[in-house]
């Protein structure tokens, strides 16, 4: 006999159980389905806890070769490689069993298998990971051994499947040609390394590998990183990361790469100009986007629309063309981010609850770069908004981080920005479209730019608030002013 819940969940990654965690606080008899032995997906497991993890502690050599100029002369013995796995597993033990334990106290049910789903809306669980049954979380943390297949009956399904990295074509991934799960697994960093593509994975891989004294190249597809962004503050990263030590390859199309036994990674490139190059290095990590994990044949047989990059549409709410089936997270088209998912998994959880909740806006979603220094923006870049019908009388004001005392004691350069405009049709009033940081601490300051973006505060209010000083949130306050013709320490 199937077993019944309100809500069956397919991926326990961050869209899966932040809907789980809403839906059962609105009262819902909630199920997850996840493969792996954790909860959490690839952010707690493989991708953004573990890599912050080792951007943090390589950070350390950063602010030891930067304490040279202050006059603090300190020099490294060695790294403990294994000290520094037993940080990175510790830091992701401690979160995904802060997870389970959560999900317990809102009594959530959890197996662990091999979910599909049928036409009827049936889920259908089978064993995962080599195991003989299906398990279920236990309570005391460990498992349960269930039965070697379960159906699950729901009034809604929500598929949470996640993503996974993207091969280069025509070179499978293997020893030397490793994605980003396996370059967290290793256990030392690489002597030299290539890195493809431009993205979030391939920038905090490049930083934090040479932070640790790696010879880093990265190939990229256009004349700067992050092509697509804000083209101010891609400038002032692409040349921070050069005076990190990065060598940077640009306009650089890659076609293959060779490996074998004690070859290390070869590159094959083509140049602007169409000449062939090619670069050898101990391995190369491709990181050109993620795939999402849409390809089971099960996603064909129930149903469910999968466009040809294998995204599942939905409406603004995450639903999808079945009734009572909604998708979150990496299988739906946007930004792959956790956060992202997060408001996603809270919207479908408050839908389904009866509730009315305002679906995602997904031009303020924040975008945040582990790098160094840290790259985040939010809203409307400067052509976006220039080209978006609905605004007129657009500005761009830029703030001389160097004028910001805590930049200067950092001895780092980067770039803030922020794109102000007002409604077509609406009384003059500007308010900021977007925010654009190059700085240490981005990834923080980027919050209360998303507030003041998704909130429409208008500019003159917005540049009213104190900030502390001396602080880099100063650099939002400073360029608010700016905006307003108010400016204080700017000219």
């Amino acid at each position: 006999m199937a077993q019944q819940f309100d809500i069956a969940i397919i991926g326990a990654g961050p869209g899966g159980y932040a809907t789980a965690l809403r839906a059962a606080q609105l009262g819902k008899s909630v199920v997850m389905v996840e493969r792996d032995a954790t909860l959490g997906g690839t952010c707690l497991n493989r991708g953004c806890i573990p890599s912050k993890a080792l951007i943090t502690a390589t950070r350390t050599l950063d602010t030891m070769r930067h304490g040279r100029q202050m006059g603090i002369v300190a020099s490294l013995d060695e790294i403990d490689f294994g000290q520094l796995r037993d940080y990175r597993e510790h830091t992701v033990a401690t979160m995904t069993q802060g997870l389970r334990g959560l999900v317990a106290f809102r009594k959530i049910t959890v197996y662990q298998g091999e979910a599909s789903l049928d036409a009827d809306r049936t889920v259908h669980v089978d064993p995962s990971d080599g195991n003989a049954h299906v398990r279920r979380y236990a309570e005391d943390g460990g498992f349960e051994d269930v039965d070697e297949h379960l159906e699950i009956q729901a009034a809604d399904v929500v598929i949470a499947t996640g993503s996974s990295p993207r091969p280069l074509p025509g070179t499978p991934f293997n020893a030397a040609v490793i994605d980003s799960t396996h370059a967290l697994e290793l256990n030392t960093f690489p002597h030299s390394a290539a890195i493809i593509g431009s993205g979030a994975v391939a920038l905090e891989f490049a930083s934090m590998w040479r932070s640790a004294g790696c010879d880093v190249t990265l190939f990229i597809r256009h004349g700067n990183v992050l092509s697509h962004s804000d083209r101010r503050a891609a400038l002032a990263l692409n040349r921070e990361l050069k005076r990190l030590g990065i060598t940077i390859v640009a306009n650089a199309q890659v076609t293959h790469v060779d490996t074998g036994e004690n070859l290390g990674a070869v590159v094959h490139y083509t140049t602007a100009d169409g000449g062939e190059q090619k670069f050898a290095a101990e391995l190369a990590l491709v990181a050109i986007g993620r795939t999402p994990n849409t390809q089971a044949p099960w996603f064909a047989h129930s149903g469910l629309q999968v466009d040809d990059d294998g995204m599942i549409p939905t409406d603004a709410y995450g639903r999808t063309n079945l009734d009572h089936v909604w998708a979150v997270g990496d299988v739906t088209r946007g930004q792959l981010l956790a956060h992202r998912a997060f408001a996603q998994g809270l919207v479908i959880a408050e839908s389904i609850g009866g509730l009315d909740p305002q679906p995602v806006d997904e031009h303020t979603v924040p975008s945040v770069i582990f790098s160094t220094p840290e790259f985040a923006t939010v809203g409307l870049t400067l052509r976006e908004a220039q080209a978006d019908e609905r605004y007129a009388d657009v500005h761009e004001t830029i703030f001389p981080v160097m004028a910001n005392a805590r930049m200067v004691m950092s001895g780092m350069g980067g770039s803030f920005s922020i794109v102000t405009g007002a409604l077509r049709d609406g009384d003059g009033t500007q308010i900021v479209l977007g925010v654009h940081v190059v700085a240490p601490d981005a990834s923080d300051l980027i919050a209360e730019a998303q507030q003041i973006v998704a909130n429409h505060i208008p500019l003159h209010e917005a540049a009213n608030a104190v900030h502390p000083h001396p602080t880099f949130s100063e650099m939002i306050g400073e360029t608010l002013l700016k905006a307003d013709g108010r400016p204080l320490h700017t000219r």
